[in-house]
């Protein structure tokens, strides 16, 4: 069972303000809940706005140039609780490789519903000939973070912390207007900042899923992985409320050419806000309306 969120927070940061109204999660009506094994997504009146939530599975194909080399997801897999403070659980794992060239990646993240901050950072990475193992625990209460696999620890550089996959989440929740330059001191180390995210173009993007109007993002973390300057990734996320990653591209050291992400299904999950949720169940019935008319 999933306590109720603590306390309401004001949380106002640049261009994302939200208010945390109510303590105790809502149970949303029969047309506004997933049920899946008996288990009923709740509506969070604290919740951020946010484009997505519990049972969102993003899948991709990974390539290494133009070869096909494994398979890529990020799914929202629920929420849980950390310190008392009510979490998304994401994950995202890419898996494939081109002969000695090989990718392995498994990290998982708990921010925060209400304002994103990250709580825990679990990060298992054999990219080529470089293996990393680390459990990271925020505290943003205490200021501090700690890794459980050691006995490593030091400050946080935010109170406000994000890390490596939160920091994606948080990205879908942005404008992401063309020309502008979003500037960042919110990775939870102090050596990954500033985290900087350039819109640079809108761009139609074509995949096996489909064809997508898409806004072209260049984020930087001053840190080694799938965002590091070194990496020069790209990312596109549907031009839309959505904000679903469609396509991302980073050049990784040690790799025959350029790894990419690139969508192969949509399965869409249910946001804890409820003015997002009520965005999204709309948008469903329009899109099933326009395919029954198409029939």
């Amino acid at each position: 069972m999933i306590p109720a969120p603590g306390a309401p927070v004001l949380f106002r940061m640049g261009i994302l303000a939200v208010v945390a109204a109510g303590a105790l999660p809502v149970r949303a009506r029969a047309q506004d809940s997933v049920a899946s094994k008996s288990v009923v997504i709740p509506v969070y009146p604290s919740a951020a706005p946010a484009p997505f939530g519990p049972g969102e599975r993003l899948t991709y194909n990974v390539k290494i140039g133009w070869f096909g080399v494994g398979k890529a997801q990020m799914t929202v897999e629920g929420i849980d609780t950390l310190d008392g403070h009510v979490t998304y659980h994401a994950r995202m794992t890419i898996k494939g490789g081109l002969g000695p060239a090989r990718v392995n990646d498994d990290s998982e993240s708990w921010f925060d519903i209400t304002d994103f901050a990250s709580w825990r950072f679990l990060q298992k990475i054999h990219e080529v000939n470089y293996r990393s193992y680390r459990d990271y625990r925020m505290h943003p209460d205490l200021g501090m973070w700690d890794r459980a696999d050691n006995d490593e620890s030091g400050p946080l550089a935010s109170l406000l912390p994000l890390d490596d996959i939160s920091f994606v989440y948080f990205l879908r929740t942005l404008p992401m207007e063309v020309g502008k330059t979003y500037t960042y001191n919110r990775y939870f180390k102090a050596d990954g900042n500033p985290v900087i995210v350039k819109v640079v173009r809108r761009a139609v993007r074509k995949e096996d899923s489909g064809t997508y109007q898409t806004v072209v993002v260049k984020p930087v973390i001053q840190t080694r992985g799938l965002f590091s300057e070194g990496g020069k990734a790209e990312l596109y996320f549907t031009d839309d409320d959505r904000r679903i990653l469609v396509y991302l591209k980073s050049d990784l050291k040690g790799f025959p050419g350029s790894l990419t992400l690139h969508l192969a299904s949509i399965h869409e999950g249910l946001p804890l806000n409820p003015a997002s949720r009520a965005a999204a169940l709309a948008r469903r019935d329009s899109m099933q309306a326009d395919t029954a008319r198409s029939r």
